[in-house]
């Protein structure tokens, strides 16, 4: 393994194990510059080792970020992108004793995932109803659940009669996800009036060029500013779906799978938002 004595090519060698391990693309990136602003802070202090680095000056990182007013959250966040880097160091036996392990994280509080009511979701779709791109793109993250960035990677091929397969990417595995209705004609009325442009993706710009994620999402602000939706992302929408499919009782597995969840807990904590349960059912519903 490369000279890990230096923290500027221990950092680059802990982003080289995170390739290998599959972490997705924007964990990668969230690590290298939450890294790099560590070893800058630490450099400005003449410490340039990873040997020389001790819990107070990750206690002094704290402090520095709390007083450029980084959030409790993303200080927390910061904080486990430097645990996890000296984990590694000392698995890899660069280092003998952990100076990130007695650090303790910020407090602070985690709110719940915003779930959008009928009458917020019904006015979403009224407002854009006549940009039928918009309508399409609007329907299927609320009727799918799926991820913003699974919708801007989505082809002409991935659907498949009522269903829609997503491949699989970074270290999310490929799974099918079933259209209802709603979405299908959606879909369909825009597909109908898309340009014949050569790019299989199905979301395109007026230049017939694929829709990135930032597009997506500032499109669907707009949308939900119109609808005069305040708080509110498109990660809510489906936070909505999950929450919309087990209140009516559909099974906490089958969500799991349609929205792509590794873990089983993470499809359960959305349970303690629902405060009724009906009836089991392996349907999804339409919302």
């Amino acid at each position: 393994m490369t000279d890990l004595k230096s923290l500027t090519s221990a950092k680059d060698s802990f982003i080289e194990q995170l390739k290998k391990d599959n972490c997705s693309s924007s964990t990668i990136l969230a690590y290298r510059a939450d890294l790099t602003q560590l070893i800058e802070f630490l450099e400005k202090r003449q410490i340039t080792q990873t040997t020389s680095v001790a819990s107070e000056h990750i206690e002094d990182f704290k402090k520095y970020l709390s007083s450029n007013k980084y959030t409790p959250k993303s200080i927390s966040r910061k904080l486990n992108s430097i645990k996890s880097f000296f984990r590694f160091l000392t698995a890899n036996k660069v280092i003998t004793d952990d100076p990130a392990a007695p650090v303790a994280h910020p407090k602070f509080e985690v709110s719940p995932p915003r779930v959008l009511s009928k009458m917020e979701y019904r006015a979403l779709r009224d407002a854009s109803r006549d940009d039928t791109r918009m309508a399409a793109i609007i329907e299927t993250l609320l009727q799918t659940g799926m991820r913003i960035g699974e919708l801007a990677r989505l082809e002409l091929d991935d659907i498949v009669d009522k269903e829609i397969h997503i491949k699989a990417y970074e270290s999310q595995p490929a799974r099918t996800v079933p259209l209802n209705q709603a979405v299908k004609r959606a879909l369909d009325r825009y597909l109908d009036l898309r340009s014949k442009a050569k790019t299989k993706a199905i979301f395109i710009t007026k230049t017939n060029r694929p829709m990135h994620v930032r597009n997506i999402r500032s499109s669907v602000d707009r949308y939900f500013r119109l609808a005069g939706i305040q708080n509110t992302t498109v990660n809510d929408l489906r936070h909505t779906f999950i929450c919309h499919q087990l209140s009516t009782g559909v099974s906490p597995v089958l969500i799991q799978k349609i929205a792509g969840h590794k873990r089983l807990s993470t499809t359960e904590k959305y349970l303690n938002l629902i405060k009724e349960k009906i009836a089991t059912s392996e349907k999804l519903e339409e919302l």
